[in-house]
């Protein structure tokens, strides 16, 4: 190809609006269909549960089940539609994105650069290509689950939910500080990954003395960053099971209490109790998308740089700020 490569747009989001637009419009009806039928399960289950307990008919509990399990089977069918149009709309991110690195490669010919070039092809177009597929979709299917899910249990029992859904508050201050520490080093780790390969072509060009001594220190570099995001992530993860199984634990105490007393129905217990756990998925699922958003922008726009600019960029030495030890 010749001429200069496409101007990629600034950021993650406009990237996929203006490339993926109309097949985000596709995923998001998908992504609402599956949502709308999020709190019907549990509606069942709750009249299941509250028929077997007073008596009911049989006839009405084997309705009951089979309606449950075609609500399951219609569930599932749109979610496989729904990931493997996801799975195409990445994947056809990814091409885009490795051909825009090859027209970039022919305005450049050093080995530092062929360096840069090389770890975008290979590592760094995966995690952008792939958010394309799940940038409209994921935090539409997952808020509407949560919506709906809330909603229902609010109309259930008010302050039964509220109990429960009190102990997701906390996670609002320690998830988007963890994720902050989270992203530094992830921008810290592919820099300094970059300015490697560059050594590495040059070495394997014979530009080096062949003493590959200089590599420890970058090596030891990525290995620290990389120990530091797993330790942060894990944490995280571990904070918000610890505070999905108090709100369980809250919820079946106090429910079961009331149902004790004559307050409410065994069935509504049971429905937000189930409508808590089938709120852990999305919710975590949420707080990874907006993890991925904020470290795959951050991705994004150092990957845009080398492919908007015709010169080397200044990110890739290693005195660069973005290097320097994350707080």
């Amino acid at each position: 190809m010749t001429g200069p490569p496409e101007a990629m747009p600034h950021t993650i989001v406009h990237y996929v609006l203006r490339f993926t637009g109309k097949h985000q419009a596709g995923l998001a009806l998908l992504s609402v269909a599956v949502f709308m039928l999020s709190a019907v399960p549990l509606e069942l289950q709750r009249r299941i549960v509250n028929t077997i307990v007073d008596k009911g008919a049989f006839a009405t509990v084997m309705a009951l089940a089979l309606a449950y399990a075609g609500v399951a089977l219609v569930e599932q069918s749109l979610k496989l539609g729904l990931n493997v149009y996801r799975g195409w709309v990445a994947e056809d991110s990814v091409r885009r994105l490795r051909v825009l690195v090859g027209r970039h490669h022919a305005l450049e010919h050093s080995a530092a650069v062929t360096g840069v070039e090389v770890s975008m092809i290979l590592e760094e177009v995966e995690p952008i290509g792939g958010f394309a597929g799940v940038a409209v979709s994921e935090p539409l299917l997952q808020g509407g689950i949560l919506a709906s899910v809330v909603s229902y249990m609010l109309y259930l029992d008010a302050s039964l939910a509220l109990l429960g859904l009190a102990f997701f508050l906390p996670q609002l201050v320690f998830v988007p500080r963890m994720q902050g520490a989270i992203n530094r080093r992830a921008q810290a780790r592919i820099l300094t990954k970059r300015g490697l390969s560059g050594r590495v072509i040059e070495a394997a060009g014979g530009a080096s003395d062949g003493d590959w001594k200089w590599a420890k220190a970058p090596i030891e570099r990525v290995f620290s960053l990389n120990m530091g995001i797993y330790k942060l992530k894990f944490s995280m993860n571990l904070l918000m099971n610890l505070m999905h199984h108090s709100a369980v634990a809250v919820a079946l105490g106090v429910g079961g209490w009331q149902v004790l007393q004559g307050q409410i129905e065994i069935g509504t217990v049971v429905a937000i109790v189930g409508g808590l756990g089938k709120l852990n998925d999305p919710w975590g699922d949420l707080v990874n998308w907006a993890r991925e958003l904020s470290v795959v922008d951050v991705k994004y726009r150092l990957f845009a740089d080398v492919v908007n600019r015709t010169d080397v960029p200044s990110a890739m030495q290693p005195e660069h700020p973005s290097l320097k030890a994350p707080a």
